[in-house]
């Protein structure tokens, strides 16, 4: 079972608005994110929300995943991931860390991503484009506890620098995975992709 947890409660302070439920294609960010995600197969999706709950929450719709607030979002992403890993079902065997800002990953991208867990001998998946490291990382259960740990404006890449020889790479053709969006430049660049 693999539990996604969706990062989705920062303050976008760089777009000076709610970069999530900006428009992207048909819908907006977050949805695009959420969408992709649902059509990959994934066990389970905990959105993370924090600023903006309220309305990237009704954003979700009634597409099945679980809301969790994270009250404590102002002192960093460390307290999303560590609201998200809580709220993950016990049994999942693996916890993806998405990045609600990134609706440029395809379905397919995701589930080759999974297919690689489902028969990994490693405990870390990151997937790879260009010789970059990318977005979702994927931690197998026996990470919780560290990930729990972590503290601050960081995200998972902590936890996978202290681990580099149970980390598999896993090459992928999507350029997605290195494609968030922080700002207006990244915005404009890639809303016309």
């Amino acid at each position: 079972m693999i539990s996604a947890v969706v990062l989705a409660a920062g303050e976008a302070k760089r777009m000076r608005e709610p970069k999530l439920l900006m428009p992207f294609g048909q819908a907006t960010i977050i949805e695009s994110t959420l969408d992709s995600l649902l059509a990959s197969g994934v066990d389970e999706i905990v959105l993370v929300l924090g600023a903006e709950a309220e309305r990237i929450g009704l954003a979700a719709g009634s597409r099945p995943v679980r809301l969790v607030l994270n009250p404590d979002y102002r002192a960093g992403m460390a307290t999303s991931i560590v609201a998200g890993v809580q709220a993950a079902s016990r049994g999942a065997g693996w916890i993806m860390i998405a990045l609600g800002d990134q609706p440029l990953i395809e379905p397919e991208t995701y589930r080759r991503i999974i297919e690689v867990c489902e028969d990994c001998d490693k405990g870390i998946v990151v997937p790879v484009r260009g010789g970059r490291r990318g977005n979702p990382v994927v931690f197998l259960h026996t990470y919780r506890h560290e990930l729990l740990k972590l503290k601050g404006d960081i995200g998972g890449r902590e936890v996978v620098a202290q681990h580099p020889g149970d980390v598999l790479e896993v090459a992928v053709d999507s350029a997605g995975v290195l494609a968030d969006i922080d700002d207006w430049v990244d915005y404009t660049r890639y809303s016309r992709s």
